[in-house]
Parts: C-alpha cells; structure tokens; sequence
C-alpha cells in the first residue's frame, strides 16, 4: 500500500477518532436490505434532531477506537456497518429515532452503541430508546417538585374553607 493511501487511512481514522470524542453517544446499525427511500427518510430524521449519520468501514472504527483505548464488541463491525453520533443536547436521540425506524424498517439491526464512554449492547441501546428526551425528563422533574408545593396550597385552601364554614 502506498504511503498516500496509509496516510488518507489515517486522516479517515483521525476524522472518526475526533466524531467519537466530539459525540455524546453512538449508535451502530447494519443497514443492508434498506431501501433508498428509507435511508432517506432516516438520514433526514436523524440530521433534524442534530445527529450525525454515516457509512463508516469496520476497520476504520476498529483503529479508531484502538486509538482511544476503547474496549469493543468484536461481532458489533461485522458486516455493513453506519454510525449515528449523538450531540450533546440529546444524547438519546441516535437510540430512539433508530428504535422507532427500526418499528416500520425491520432491515434495521441494532447492533450496540456507546453512551458517554460506555460501551453499550444492543439491548441495552434499546432500554435507552425507551428514554424520554430531555425536554420530557425536565418537566418530569418540574412536576415532582411542584407536587410538595401543590399539596402544602390544597392543605392552606383546606383549613381556609373549613373556617369558611365555621365561621358561616
């Protein structure tokens, strides 16, 4: 192999390294049996949650990962593997737009993921696709903290109306 080609080799592993750094999760599908249309409609969903897609060759993720030092999955880049990365707004995101297009697109596989540096099997990308983002968590979170405030008011407008009918 020519130093050229080495050298392109390496800019591709360097450009995947740094997509892994930069990428809150990740997402490793095989994509064989998709048809145009759906690759399409996928790549669409993905890019308008702000996640990255793309066709990456096994070897190139392999090093990339040697390179960080990361432990992987051997069986998860065998055969036709794409990769979404997830931003840091939702770090979900890649797992659950993919769960649920794997509903209606079963030439889906979920092959296993990363969340945060942690290596990830494909059932557990899919508990993580059952996660609500974060919007939801937020006001999940609003909600148990408005429950003590809400009960103590129920309890002030309690004892208010039962002076009311004292008093009446």
């Amino acid at each position: 192999m020519s130093e050229q080609a080495i050298a392109k080799k390496q800019e591709q592993v360097d450009s995947v390294v740094e997509k892994i750094q930069n990428a809150s999760s990740m997402v490793v599908i095989d994509y064989l049996g998709l048809t145009v249309d759906e690759v399409t409609r996928l790549r669409k969903e993905l890019r308008e949650a702000g996640v990255e897609y793309r066709v990456i060759k096994n070897t190139i993720m392999r090093r990339a990962l040697d390179t960080l030092g990361a432990e992987y999955h051997e069986e998860v880049f065998q055969g036709p593997t794409a990769v979404a990365f997830g931003g840091e707004e939702d770090a979900v995101a890649p797992a659950r737009i993919i769960a649920n297009f794997a509903k209606e697109a079963e030439a889906i596989d979920l092959k296993g993921g990363m969340l945060n540096g942690e290596i990830l099997t494909k059932e557990e990308v899919q508990k993580i696709a059952a996660l609500p983002n974060r919007e939801g968590l937020l006001s999940m979170l609003l909600s148990v903290l408005q429950a003590p405030v809400r009960n103590v008011a129920y309890a002030v407008k309690a004892v208010a109306d039962a002076k009311d009918e004292d008093a009446a």
